[in-house]
């Protein structure tokens, strides 16, 4: 699905480049502080959901982003969870309406995973709202949203060269930081765990500035982090997910099993680190 999205929505921008000559992010050039309303989104729930009703978040999930983005290109976005509520959440899609791509990823969590934080970066193309959408055990979809002003996101040059981004590709980073807030279980709550892949995520939208080409999509379609033999969380990512995929998350940890992370891009490439975890962390 997101691979016919992707080239579906590349082909319409391509084909207005090269019409125009030029990117527009916006379609005057007076600013538009006004939000868009719900056209696109309603457009396209369908593709992503089918028939399926979205109820609004019911406490169930919130978002945070800023509402003018400093860097289109590296928005935050900080998702949480309310593990008060009886229904556990399996599934969380993020979608950024106005993106060439809209769904940005699909992150999925082990039963006994205890995510309560995630926090990714996103690219941002145009005015848009960023939309949470989290499926609870029962198989209900609770959405959440927000707004965020930014342009050109998609399109905008990466930070590193070509050769230092491919002589890094793949290497991965982990922080653990420490907390020793007890969770409901037998298990110890990790505050905050924040992975960091070094990959530049192409988007398939962005110009090389000696030869005028589009570089070809290239960016980390799967993901999976597992503690022992259970999974914490697995992502299915986009073109929206930014360069160098951050992601911070909170959760139920076992002292004394290893973090383990696989990731695999769409050239096929696969990467995969395993870190222990000091029970002194814990």
């Amino acid at each position: 699905m997101f691979e016919k999205m992707i080239l579906q929505r590349r082909d319409i921008i391509i084909a207005a480049l090269a019409v125009a000559g030029v990117l527009v992010s916006q379609p005057s050039v007076a600013e538009d502080t006004s939000s868009p309303g719900d056209a696109t989104w309603n457009s396209l729930k369908g593709d992503v959901f089918g028939q399926r009703p979205i109820g609004n978040d019911g406490g169930i999930i919130s978002i945070e982003a800023p509402k003018r983005a400093e860097d289109a290109a590296i928005v935050p976005v900080d998702l949480r969870f309310n593990t008060a509520k009886d229904q556990r959440i399996k599934a969380v899609t993020l979608i950024v309406d106005e993106n060439p791509a809209p769904v940005a990823a699909v992150f999925k969590f082990g039963p006994d995973a205890g995510v309560t934080h995630l926090a990714t970066r996103l690219r941002v193309n145009a005015y848009s709202y960023v939309r949470a959408i989290a499926e609870t055990e029962d198989g209900k979809l609770h959405m959440t949203q927000a707004f965020v002003k930014a342009s050109g996101g998609c399109s905008a040059p990466a930070t590193k060269n070509a050769d230092e981004a491919m002589a890094n590709l793949g290497k991965m980073k982990l922080r653990v930081f420490s907390s020793k807030t007890l969770s409901s279980t037998s298990m110890t709550r990790v505050t905050d765990m924040q992975l960091m892949i070094r990959h530049p995520n192409n988007s398939g939208l962005q110009m090389d500035q000696v030869t005028r080409y589009y570089i070809p999509a290239h960016f980390i379609q799967g993901l999976t982090v597992s503690q022992g033999d259970r999974l914490i969380m697995s992502m299915e990512g986009g073109i929206s997910i930014s360069e160098d995929p951050n992601f911070r998350f909170e959760f139920d940890a076992k002292p004394g099993e290893d973090i383990k992370v696989e990731a695999a891009d769409t050239e096929g490439k696969k990467f995969e680190n395993e870190w222990p975890v000091a029970t002194s962390s814990l």
